[in-house]
């Protein structure tokens, strides 16, 4: 993969700056986004593929992108497909930092040192090339108004700008909700930025996994010989499973 072209998890960074303030919006959120933009740039570079609600290796030469290819690497150690929403839902500490720093080294941001109350360090991150967000942000704003569908990777982005909580940030108030909307509503457009925007969403409400079906001879009886009801099963990290209607499953078919 060369480095002319601007990957996903750059770019969903770059949208989420706040130009005025330096800080990025929806940190906690955005931090699941990018876990899960890796996975749809390491898609589109032909090195994994989604397999139902599970993500495979099926190419695991390095892209020549360092973290995209450490991602590409722990998935490859996983030996089997690793559902979507454990994979974001795992610790991706430094995450955020790391990208911060890499556009940085490229120049597309600088870094501004300050302090909080006067005493804690911080440090803000300002566009040094606005007309890079205009670029990015100007992508998702055609595909809005004119309802063609995007490319995949603008598509991909849509999905993931909306799944992380984008939307008030770049359509604030009243006048953007239906621009909101119809973000929203390209996440069809591409099955894999779907897929991994859905679980996204499902990581924030905490659904971790999904319920297990267990045989009906199998639970004790209860008083007069009825069936106690079954008891919510935990995986095997110590999640409790609790039913749900399958979101990843509308990601798949989308």
């Amino acid at each position: 993969m060369g480095r002319s072209r601007r990957t996903i998890p750059e770019e969903l960074l770059l949208l989420a700056l706040d130009p005025a303030t330096g800080t990025t919006a929806q940190p906690q959120s955005l931090d699941l986004g990018l876990a899960g933009a890796q996975l749809v740039e390491l898609a589109l570079a032909g090195r994994i593929a989604p397999d139902g609600d599970r993500i495979a290796v099926v190419m695991p030469r390095p892209t020549g992108d360092p973290t995209l290819d450490s991602a590409l690497e722990l998935l490859r150690r996983r030996g089997s497909p690793v559902r979507a929403v454990h994979w974001i839902g795992g610790p991706r500490l430094g995450l955020r930092q790391t990208y911060l720093s890499h556009l940085e080294r490229c120049g597309m941001v600088h870094a501004v040192a300050g302090q909080m109350c006067g005493v804690l360090p911080t440090t803000r991150y300002q566009a040094t090339d606005t007309a890079i967000s205009r670029e990015i942000r100007s992508r998702l704003d055609s595909a809005i108004r004119t309802g063609v569908p995007p490319d995949p990777r603008t598509a991909a982005l849509a999905a993931l700008a909306h799944a992380v909580g984008l939307g008030k940030h770049l359509y604030p108030g009243n006048e953007g909700r239906s621009s909101r909307s119809r973000l929203r509503d390209l996440i069809r457009h591409d099955p894999m930025g779907g897929l991994v925007a859905h679980a996204v969403m499902d990581v924030q409400n905490g659904v971790a996994a999904q319920p297990r079906r267990s045989a009906a001879p199998a639970g004790p009886t209860g008083p007069g010989g009825g069936r106690q009801p079954a008891r919510a099963t935990a995986d095997p990290g110590g999640v409790p499973m609790q039913p749900r209607r399958g979101s990843m499953a509308r990601a798949v078919a989308h």
